[in-house]
């Protein structure tokens, strides 16, 4: 039976705690000590480095208290001291970025290994998801939920714990020495401007949330259709339609600019609350301070640690809006990749799957039913045998499910009802790699990576040697043909092998699966598109390749398999 189609995880209320959650075992990693090392040596950096920060104006404190004492007994001992407090107050900004620079230096490691396992996990499960995820799935939209996954990961690690965290240390710090030096009124109008500072930041930007996620929508809305338009980019031309692509590119832009301006806009209404709010804080700090130091019961050095102190909290939390925003952000960010990563694959290896074990090659149907959506038939209790070593060939009009047979051959979908053999072994038991080892695969249209026709060869077999990949151009024929290119294997082929002409392109297709060397060959309607002339030379490096192999050929034309068995 058809299994269940992949679905994307749908996190609850708590999906946010959940992708910190999920985070957490690649910054702490199990079986990397060193890493963990990092993290805990990078800590203890981070905690001195705010410690050393809330102690470094006492210096500047005892600095102007000692230039305004009165009664200094020498002229020598009134610069003296002043002079040994600066230094020490530039000694303790020194060693604020010092620690600083450390903490980040070690933890840099950890986190780019995190994003690199994290993509590399990514990527490798989109490659485990079936070809139906991938046909209802635009690949700029997975390419930007990947982009966007990885940078959100740096974007945690650079402000959850390098300014989130730190800045709730020192402000606990803060109030502790306000309320020790200062009594508990300070601590406390200190606490609330904070307090009601961070609830006018969450308001803030949970408000301008919902317009950044409408940016963000547009822009890989944007994304998308740029790069599927530039992939189509012949398809463009073809019809003359690059006008409708430039219109259809600018309203998705269009859409994006109105969101980007009410992002920035909203942004400095944001940052204009923020700084009213902690301003009217330090006005009453400093004006309680300043009466102190007016009646005696501070001194000078006094009212200038108080607004040092609320200075340097400020630096932090000026940016809170924007932390508090792209930590937002970067957990949204992580949770679609996240959701990617708990889409489960609806083709699977059964857990007691075995090796396909290739014998003779025989290929049976039995009683084979498909659908891809139930109320549309494709097939229809169908059964065939291809004897092994034989060329059987399946003709029929387009949307016949000639094509769906090679499919489930494959088992890029499994069948609705009824089994698909290999020497009597049910494919559905079998794992997915043995079973994709052992078949060759010409399609009608073949698509190559952007790169060198030799990588393209060797893709039949990665550690083919460059001698088996030029034999392997022999026997496709079309080595002669990449001699006469200026950088012969090492030419580009272009984007999807644009730069090649169908044939070419069909000859590469040939040339991998010779290389691959499968005991099953399957001929998906492999020269159908071209030409009389190149059909003719392509069916002749085809009979080359087929010879004494099962082979399955798909085709619309009877004049395609005259050779089929």
């Amino acid at each position: 039976m058809n299994a269940k189609p992949e679905t994307a995880y749908q996190p609850d209320a708590d999906g946010q705690w959940k992708t910190l959650v999920g985070l957490f075992p690649y910054l702490w990693p199990a079986d990397r000590a060193d890493l963990r090392m990092r993290v805990a040596i990078a800590l203890v950096a981070l905690v001195i480095s705010k410690v050393v920060t809330v102690l470094t104006p006492f210096a500047f404190k005892d600095a102007v208290d000692a230039l305004t004492a009165d009664g200094a007994s020498t002229a020598t001992a009134l610069v003296a001291a002043p002079i040994a407090l600066i230094v020490a107050y530039g000694f303790g900004r020194v060693m604020m970025v010092v620690t600083q620079q450390i903490r980040d230096g070690l933890f840099a490691k950890v986190g780019q290994n995190a994003v690199r396992h994290l993509a590399v996990r990514t990527f490798q499960h989109l490659h485990a998801l079936s070809l139906r995820f991938h046909l209802e799935r635009r690949t700029g939209g997975l390419a930007r939920v990947i982009d966007r996954g990885t940078k959100g990961i740096e974007t945690i690690l650079r402000y959850a714990l390098f300014n989130t965290f730190p800045t709730v240390l020192e402000l606990g710090f803060v109030c502790g020495i306000l309320y020790y030096n200062f009594g508990a009124w300070f601590a406390l109008v200190t606490a609330v401007t904070v307090a009601i500072y961070i609830w006018f930041t969450y308001q803030a930007t949970e408000w301008r949330i919902g317009i950044r996620r409408a940016m963000n929508d547009a822009d890989t809305d944007a994304n998308t259709k740029n790069i599927d338009s530039l992939l189509n980019f012949e398809t463009v031309k073809y019809f003359g339609n690059e006008e409708h692509e430039y219109k259809r590119f600018d309203a998705s832009m269009a859409k994006y600019e109105m969101a980007a301006t009410k992002t920035y806009t909203s942004l400095a209404v944001l940052n204009s609350g923020q700084a009213i709010i902690f301003s009217i804080g330090m006005t009453i700090v400093m004006v309680m301070s300043g009466i102190g130091t007016a009646n005696g019961t501070l001194s000078v050095g006094d009212f200038v640690l108080a607004n040092a102190l609320l200075i340097q909290l400020y630096l932090p939390l000026n940016f809170m809006g924007t932390v508090y925003r792209d930590i937002k952000q970067g957990l949204i960010d992580i949770e679609a990749m996240f959701n990617l990563l708990n889409v489960t694959p609806e083709i699977s290896d059964k857990p007691d799957a075995k090796e396909l074990e290739v014998s003779d090659g025989m290929i049976e149907f039995d009683t084979v039913s498909f659908h891809y959506d139930a109320e549309r038939p494709i097939l229809k209790g169908i059964s065939f045998k291809v004897p092994a070593g034989n060329a059987i060939a399946i003709v029929g009009p387009s949307g016949a499910g000639k094509s769906t047979v090679s499919r489930l051959l494959y088992r890029f979908y499994d069948v609705s009802g009824g089994a698909v053999r290999i020497d009597g072994q049910d494919i559905s038991g079998v794992t997915q790699k043995s079973l994709r080892a052992a078949i060759g695969m010409v399609p009608q249209d073949t698509v190559l990576f952007n790169d060198t026709i030799r990588y393209n060869i060797r893709y039949g077999r990665p550690d083919a040697t460059d001698a088996e990949v030029e034999e392997a151009a022999r026997l496709a024929q079309i080595h002669d043909f990449i001699l006469t290119l200026p950088s012969g294997y090492e030419s580009m082929v272009g984007e999807r092998g644009l730069k090649l002409s169908g044939g070419e392109k069909q000859r590469v297709a040939i040339a991998r699966t010779i290389l691959k060397g499968p005991p099953i060959l399957l001929l998906d309607e492999a020269t159908s598109a071209l030409d009389t002339y190149t059909e003719q030379e392509i069916q002749t490096a085809l009979a080359g390749v087929s010879k004494d192999r099962t082979t399955l050929v798909i085709a619309h034309r009877l004049s395609t398999i005259v050779d089929a068995d």
